[in-house]
């Protein structure tokens, strides 16, 4: 499915967060957003799968408006995880990817249970969650929680998947360990991966787009590759910055001192 954003502006209490953002999702890749804290990230997000409808524009997968879809419908091709989650302390994490088969439900149970089944047990397999699936939630580790969470959004089997900084709050280790998962969902399913991203050396390493947005407006976009430059990280983020070269031979930046 191809997703497009025309002329997207939004205002909440009175300030404008989004200025005419037009932007075309290339169907089958990974595209980060980045940006300033306030730069409009996270509402773009929502608003590319109607968590947020008050805005002018229009977004359209495969040219018709997304607000012409039915909830149910359009939560079979788009997905989201939000930064902002809470459950009861009691659900294993097989119960809590059970909620992602919400859009298959019907009012007296599911319609196609064999296929609940399925999407479950793939959705457990990808985040490498399957030996844990009777644990509670409340009892896993940082990283393996976020996984949880991802197997839920999973199990809907969306073809564009939205994550909203998928890994604040965890160590390098388990951040990595989230990345190279959703990386591979991309890789192995063809699967749209859009996520807003704080870390800039993650936003090289695990998209093929970026959009960078600044003051509610694009500011540059293009190949992860190339985009970041040491005068876009001066000009977006207020910072200094080195490039320096890995041991694979990859270009990465390494803010060094606030602009003055």
């Amino acid at each position: 499915m191809h997703l497009t954003a025309e002329h997207i502006s939004c205002h909440i209490n009175g300030k404008q967060i989004l200025n005419d953002i037009s932007y075309s999702f290339t169907e089958g890749k990974r595209i980060g957003i980045i940006g300033a804290n306030g730069a409009g990230k996270s509402t773009l997000l929502k608003i590319l799968c109607l968590l947020n409808k008050n805005f002018a524009g229009t977004v359209a997968l495969n040219g018709e408006n997304i607000k012409h879809f039915n909830r149910t419908d359009l939560a079979k091709i788009m997905a989201i995880l939000p930064q902002e989650r809470e459950i009861p302390s009691d659900v294993t994490i097989k119960q809590l990817t059970s909620y992602g088969r919400f859009p298959y439900r019907k009012i007296f149970g599911s319609s196609n249970p064999a296929d609940d089944r399925d999407a479950i047990t793939w959705a457990l397999k990808v985040t490498q969650l399957t030996e844990f699936a009777d644990r509670q939630v409340s009892t896993l580790s940082g990283g393996e929680r976020q996984r949880a969470w991802l197997a839920m959004t999973l199990a809907q089997k969306p073809k564009i998947l939205l994550l909203d900084e998928p890994t604040t709050y965890l160590d390098i280790k388990h951040q990595l360990e989230v990345m190279e998962i959703i990386s591979d969902i991309n890789k192995r399913y063809g699967m749209t991966i859009i996520m807003v991203l704080h870390d800039l050396n993650h936003a090289k390493m695990f998209t093929d787009e970026l959009l960078i947005i600044k003051n509610g407006s694009i500011f540059k976009s293009g190949s992860s590759k190339t985009i970041l430059t040491v005068d876009v990280v001066n000009r977006v983020f207020g910072v200094n910055a080195d490039i320096f070269t890995n041991q694979k031979g990859d270009k990465f930046v390494l803010p060094v001192s606030i602009a003055k």
